[in-house]
């Protein structure tokens, strides 16, 4: 009797020791992104997201980051997301377009004309909706934070009208909408991996880009351009992306933390961007960029000539119309 009892209470402690040890042993969560160190996705995802984790959950969750593309580009880190491989990621929202068709609305030119629309837009219906398509692609997008407006840069001169861009071979992602959007003001777009942009204006294999102002200015673009058009055609989303089963499998106390994290991410990403944003159009200044606001009167030009890709997107894409609708409610 005294055996058995014996060997019941090590049974106890040993289960103990294992179930501590077990405990004690921190998950290890991979957060992959293709922006450099110095961009505001880094940088809060550094000082906001990782501390936060990581304290309120008593080290139990450990975010490892992973920036520059170092576990691939934009399309690549969604797969392995999607796939489990890796835990998270916060790519372009435009690139989503390339696994759900609808997720192009957001790419639709001078759908926005501030922060203010887009911000009620992403995080009310138009974002709910949209975020609702993601789980049977194995993904949760636990927040909306930004790139910001795009901006165009080239090497042949100012961009102040449509005809300006005649003939000229543009990078843009590999998104349908974006390619339209070009083909319809005149330009000849190529789409090219984010990786080899910098690469590919260096060799002239392409004449210009388009991208927000912290990314033409990290990716030290003004060494390979010259000029830069404050056209803000297109404002770029980027998608805080987590393994939709893994995060199903966490605890609801963890499940809560990584939630309120992203949200306190999205929140502070959003200011940080917003400043770069303004300082970063000197910064391109000061390393010789020649920058010019296209005005709101210029403007009305290019809204015209690509008033058609709304009616090729809501022919093309299932629901379309409704995404459309819902985004214009934020006006």
């Amino acid at each position: 009797m005294k055996k058995v009892l014996l060997f019941a209470v090590m049974a106890l402690i040993a289960a103990t020791v294992l179930s501590s040890a077990a405990m004690a042993a921190p998950i290890k969560m991979k957060l992959a992104y293709v922006v450099p160190e110095t961009q505001s996705t880094h940088i809060a995802a550094a000082k906001f997201f990782k501390p936060y984790v990581e304290k309120h959950t008593n080290g139990q969750i450990i975010v490892e980051l992973y920036p520059n593309g170092q576990l691939g580009g934009d399309r690549q880190a969604i797969e392995a997301v999607g796939l489990g491989t890796i835990h998270m990621t916060i790519p372009a929202a435009a690139v989503l377009s390339g696994f759900e068709p609808r997720f192009q609305v957001f790419d639709l030119p001078f759908l926005f004309n501030n922060k203010k629309e887009v911000y009620k837009a992403l995080d009310g219906a138009l974002g709910d909706k949209l975020n609702s398509l993601l789980p049977p692609l194995g993904l949760k997008n636990m927040a909306y934070a930004e790139n910001g407006f795009r901006m165009i840069t080239n090497n042949r001169g100012p961009i102040t009208k449509p005809a300006d861009l005649k003939g000229l071979k543009i990078r843009t992602m590999e998104n349908p909408i974006h390619m339209a959007t070009f083909r319809a003001l005149g330009a000849n777009p190529t789409p090219m991996s984010f990786g080899e942009l910098y690469t590919a204006l260096q060799q002239k294999t392409v004449d210009a880009q388009e991208n927000p102002i912290p990314l033409i200015f990290t990716s030290k673009f003004y060494e390979v351009q010259k000029y830069c058009s404050l056209s803000g055609h297109v404002y770029a989303a980027t998608v805080l992306l987590v393994n939709d089963k893994w995060f199903n499998k966490l605890s609801k106390e963890h499940q809560k933390v990584l939630m309120d994290a992203a949200k306190l991410y999205r929140t502070e990403q959003r200011k940080l961007n917003d400043q770069q944003d303004k300082d970063m159009v000197n910064a391109l200044k000061k390393n010789g960029m020649k920058v010019n606001e296209i005005t709101a009167e210029e403007k009305k030009a290019f809204v015209k000539a690509t008033a058609g890709v709304y009616g090729e997107f809501a022919k093309s894409v299932k629901g379309g119309q409704e995404l459309i609708d819902l985004a214009r409610k934020s006006k």
